[in-house]
């Protein structure tokens, strides 16, 4: 991050948080004990209410989680901080879902969101809503601000795939298929393929293979990151070999997950040309070529951002983010403009990794946000 970017941060994090008007209840606040229950569609709640409540009211949309863990309540620390301690420590109180379900879970997110918002009413009604969210739930917290904007006051989404999700699928389906070529017979199966043992064995058996592949071969490994347009930083090439295990991650686990859910294969590449090798014929020749199936096609749609927020919203990401690459920011800055909208505020933190935000950082966009 830029030095005046950091300074811009700080000092709005004091101003927010000494000017606000609550600041007399923000600093008597107690975090309370939080409540856990159950959604009307099967998600699991996380309602906390601080001693000194504002009236104002945090939501938190969660980032993708495998899925076959267990429902539960993700991504609730930052910098080893309790997220929820945090907001209520400012005098907000806190809501969070597990959503119905895990993995691909975007559109039920949105649902579970609204009805998160409905449980917290039954009790007691906020002053003000804000929507935050990171990673697919910054793509969560976008779709309400354009889908919902009544429900809330304003919006903070962070590393969400907000500018394209098709972009998003075909960008994890590309590096897929870049690393076979590159670094044919580590992997079995295919981008849109993945047999059990790939899955069964990935920690054990093939995430070391493509480690050692990467290491044993690292011009090879240089070539894969600009034929995929994928963020490393040069001056450290570990993030080589953390960008590759992490996208191949994806292209494994959620792979599988979205093919079953989008009623189809949604990756496509038979007209993508690939430049960056030492021989890009040869590339373009020989790399595998898919066609994503009409009816994932069809269901992506409804996982397409607008580009009309109804509230003012603040999107934050780094912008070598190796998992969500930075280029949603400029996309979907590009739609607002389309479509007249206004009250967009992109925050972009120059750093390599995907939300690898400081708690500084978060505390400083999410007060420019309440303010």
């Amino acid at each position: 991050m830029t030095s005046t970017l950091r300074v811009l941060l700080t000092a709005l994090t004091l101003i927010a948080f000494t000017l606000h008007p609550s600041t007399a209840r923000a600093q008597t606040a107690v975090p309370g004990e939080c409540t856990p229950g159950q959604l009307p569609g099967g998600a699991l709640s996380l309602i906390c209410v601080p001693a000194g409540w504002n009236g104002d009211l945090v939501v938190f949309a969660h980032g993708y989680v495998p899925s076959a863990a267990p429902l539960g309540f993700y991504h609730l620390t930052v910098g080893g901080v309790s997220l929820p301690d945090l907001v209520q420590s400012f005098g907000f109180a806190f809501a969070t879902t597990s959503y119905r379900q895990n993995g691909l879970a975007i559109l039920e997110g949105v649902e579970d969101i609204q009805e998160l918002i409905a449980a917290f009413k039954t009790s007691r009604t906020p002053r003000r809503t804000f929507i935050t969210g990171a990673s697919e739930g910054g793509l969560i917290a976008t779709l309400l601000a354009e889908r919902v904007p009544q429900l809330f006051t304003r919006g903070l989404a962070a590393c969400g795939p907000i500018g394209s999700f098709r972009g998003q699928i075909n960008y994890v389906g590309d590096f897929r298929v870049l690393f076979d070529y590159f670094f044919p017979d580590v992997l079995p199966g295919s981008a849109i393929e993945i047999p059990p043992v790939l899955l069964a064995n990935w920690f054990t058996v093939y995430l070391p293979a493509v480690q050692r592949a990467l290491l044993d071969n690292p011009g090879r490994a240089i070539e894969l990151m600009r034929t995929a347009n994928a963020a490393y930083n040069p001056s450290d090439l570990s993030t080589v070999v953390q960008t590759a295990s992490n996208v191949l991650w994806y292209s494994v686990f959620g792979g599988v997950d979205a093919i079953a859910k989008l009623h189809g294969n949604p990756y496509g590449n038979r007209a993508r040309i690939y430049l960056g090798s030492r021989n890009d014929l040869r590339l373009n020749l020989q790399v595998q070529r898919f066609s994503a199936s009409p009816a994932a096609l069809a269901a992506m749609t409804q996982y397409e951002t607008a580009g009309s927020p109804g509230i003012p919203l603040i999107t934050l990401h780094t912008t070598a983010d190796e998992v969500v690459p930075f280029w949603h920011e400029p996309l979907y800055l590009g739609k607002v403009v389309f479509t007249g909208h206004s009250g967009l505020l992109p925050l972009p933190i120059a750093r390599y990794g995907h939300c690898n935000f400081t708690t500084q950082e978060l505390v400083g966009a999410f007060a420019l946000t309440v303010q």
